[in-house]
């Protein structure tokens, strides 16, 4: 396992420096997902929420979050992103799993630094957002499984979670 790089050599938290990085495309893509009752997702899919387009807003909240990580994540990286997109799919409720909706956002950039905390956060905004939206019909709710999938580009490659 490497060293936490956020510590310097006293044991004091600093911003990792990236200058010496290589410039390379990086992509990450994290998913995750909110459990919620049938009767909720069915609201979300008919679009007759009294707040609106629940997953065309949680989208739009998802971008935002991705572009504004380094306002909330104290060491990581302002980045200039090339691509924010946030996706949602949606699963009816069986016997053994509630109704849900997922999430998976795509970040890329071309820099010295990966986009990993951009898709996690843009996932967690979604969802969040969903979450803030249907409160009034399902307080309930379930946010869970929040991880990176995949990430592309920089010196240690790829990696594909198992």
């Amino acid at each position: 396992m490497s060293a936490l790089t956020h510590f310097d050599a006293k044991g004091q938290a600093h911003m990792v420096d990236v200058a010496a990085k290589a410039i390379t495309h990086r992509i990450a893509v994290a998913t995750g997902r909110i459990e919620m009752l049938p009767e909720t997702l069915a609201v979300i899919e008919s679009g007759t929420a009294k707040k609106g387009d629940v997953l065309g807003i949680a989208r739009i909240a998802g971008i935002q979050g991705a572009k504004k990580t380094s306002d909330l994540i104290p060491l990581c990286h302002p980045l200039a992103l090339t691509r924010v997109a946030v996706e949602f799919s949606t699963r009816p409720a069986t016997t053994a799993v509630s109704a849900q909706v997922i999430c998976t956002a795509t970040v890329e950039t071309i820099g010295p630094t990966g986009v990993e905390m951009e898709a996690l956060t843009a996932v967690q905004l979604a969802l969040l957002t969903i979450y803030d939206m249907c409160k009034a019909v399902d307080r309930g709710m379930v946010i869970s499984g929040v991880h990176l999938k995949e990430k592309r580009g920089g010196r240690s490659g790829q990696y594909v979670a198992s």
